[in-house]
This record gives structure tokens, sequence and C-alpha cells, in this order.
């Protein structure tokens, strides 16, 4: 694993105004999704980076009722780092927005809007953003029908899972049916897409600003959750190997990405590149990782952030967003 993929966490020291003005700060992190272990790696980053810049900062392991968060609050605010069903898909963020406490990322509609890949796509296609062609599959009898209208080979996904958990890359109908079985028992909501051959990239926006692109690669079949937070030999390009012209107009494609479904501060957009050069969206993150494998510190450390800056810049705006 190369120096880029470090968490920094040393060096950068948030000033006493902000310091003050952001009072007590609570990290919520793990969660009872599929991603619980992912989230209370990513929490326990941004808390160490957190207290390292002077914020006074602890850890809540929310499990359970998402009410019983608010019930007592002890905190000033939150920084969310809960990954998947219950923290990234809209229902937290509902909750701390009834109860007036200011968190980070993205409000509930951006939130569901983005949790849900189905109805991300929905909103891609009709403000006529390039995604991949699709359709939702509810159950094996539409399995000829999505072969007649999408060309294979076809990637297989619950629509509401994080972290690449539950997807197929598949080539017959056979391949279909069981995707699809596997798929539905994550989520009934399965979407299908046709599969881009090519390079993947992702670009990580911070307070509505692109950060870096990163080109991806890896010996799997496809960036999958082993490639993502496991194994040691996946490569990170950054520069992610585009002319400078390209990164622009991914950068650009991102951005748009981000703000149709109407999120803000942070996230993560992640898009393929055919043969021909086309940029392809495929989702956009409104929770990314943020663990020693993660993707926005390492855009953040190539365009000169420390982790330290990173989720103080981050947390910053939930001064603005509270105000407003």
């Amino acid at each position: 694993m190369s120096d880029i993929n470090r968490v920094d966490t040393h060096g950068y020291q948030a000033d006493m105004e902000t310091i003050r003005a952001l009072g007590r700060v609570a990290v919520f992190m793990g969660g009872d999704s599929a991603e619980r272990e992912v989230s209370l790696k990513s929490g326990q980053a941004v808390l160490s980076a957190l207290l390292s810049a002077g914020v006074d900062a602890y850890a809540v392991d929310v499990q359970g009722c998402l009410l019983k968060t608010v019930e007592d609050p002890q905190f000033d605010r939150v920084f969310i780092a809960l990954h998947g069903r219950g923290g990234e898909d809209g229902t937290i963020q509902a909750i701390l927005s009834q109860a007036g406490i200011p968190f980070t990322g993205s409000d509930l509609l951006a939130s569901a809007l983005a949790m849900d890949k189905l109805r991300t796509k929905y909103v891609f296609k009709g403000c006529g953003l390039p995604t991949p062609k699709f359709r939702a599959m509810g159950s094996v009898d539409e399995a000829d029908s999505i072969l007649q209208t999408l060309a294979p080979p076809l990637s297989v996904k619950p629509s509401r899972e994080g972290s690449s958990i539950g997807i197929r890359k598949v080539a017959s109908r056979q391949e279909l049916i069981e995707a699809y079985e596997e798929a539905a028992v994550l989520d009934p909501l399965v979407l299908v897409e046709e599969w881009i051959e090519g390079p993947e990239f992702t670009v990580s926006l911070l307070q509505d600003q692109p950060l870096p692109a990163i080109g991806l690669s890896t010996d799997h079949v496809f960036y999958d959750y082993d490639a993502k937070y496991l194994a040691d030999d996946t490569r990170y390009q950054i520069p992610c190997g585009l002319d400078p012209d390209s990164e622009l107009k991914l950068q650009h494609l991102a951005l748009d990405a981000f703000k149709v479904l109407g999120c803000r501060t942070w996230g993560r957009v992640d898009i393929m590149q055919d043969s021909k050069g086309d940029f392809w969206l495929l989702e956009v993150n409104t929770v990314p990782g943020m663990t020693d494998h993660s993707l926005v510190p390492m855009s953040a450390r190539a365009a000169g952030i420390s982790f330290e800056e990173l989720v103080v810049r981050i947390l910053t705006d939930t001064l603005e967003a509270h105000d407003a």
C-alpha cells in the first residue's frame, strides 16, 4: 500500500474560535446495517482526527432504536460516520433535524435519494446525465424481458445497500436469476444495469468543490467490498491517468450529479469510462468510508488537505447549515 493510503492525523489544529463554536461533538458510528464494521472503523478514524485537531468529540455507537440518540443529547452537533441503512438513508438525518441538532453531510431527501441507487438513476436520466441503461427487477419472472432490453454483461445489485455489498456481474439468464435471488435477500428492490467495461474513477467533493479524481484498478472482477476494505493490492492512481481536460470533465460531471440530488458539504461520486472515452455515472455516496483504505481521505491528501483538516472542514459546515 502506497503512502497516499495512510490517514494523516498529525499537524493540523483547529482555531480556538472554531473549537468553541463547534461545542461538543458526537461521532455517530456502528449502527445495525450490513456496513457496521466499516462504520466503526470510519468513526474511530474521524474521532481520532477531531481530537487531534483540538475538537471536543466523543464516540456514540448507535444501535437499536435511533430515536434514543436524541432523548437526552449530551452534544451540540453530530458527525455522521454511519454507513448504510439507518445512517445514510435519511433516517438519522430526519431524527436529528426534528430534534434541532446540526449534523454533517446531506439532508433527509438527498440522503434517501442517493442511498436508493434505482431512484438515483431515475433522477440522473431525468436530468440528462449519462448513466448506464437499467431496469428494476422485482421477480425472477422478469429475467427474459430484462435480457431483451439490456445487453449483457449486466450488473445486479440491491438498490439500497452500500460498499458494493450484494453486487454481481452476470452474463446469462441463469446467472441473472441467481444474482437477483441473492440481492433480493438484502433488498426486495433490485437494480439491473448494463456493465460498462473500462476504467473506474471516483471523485470526492468537499464543500461543493471537486477534489483530485482517483483512478481505480483491481484484480477482482470489479471494485467490490474486499477490494475496497480488505485487499492490499487494490491500485489507486493519483493523478488519475486522464489528461487535464478529461479530468476536468469528469469532475464537472461528478459535481452535477452531486447537485441534482441536492447533496451538500461532502460526498463521493463513482463513474465509469467506456472504450470510447465517455463517462457514465454509477452512484453518489453521501457518507463515504473514512478508513485507511477509503477514497475521500486519499483524494484530500492529494490536494494537500490532512485528514484532520478534512473532518474539521466537514464539521464546520454544520455551523452554516444550522444557521440557514
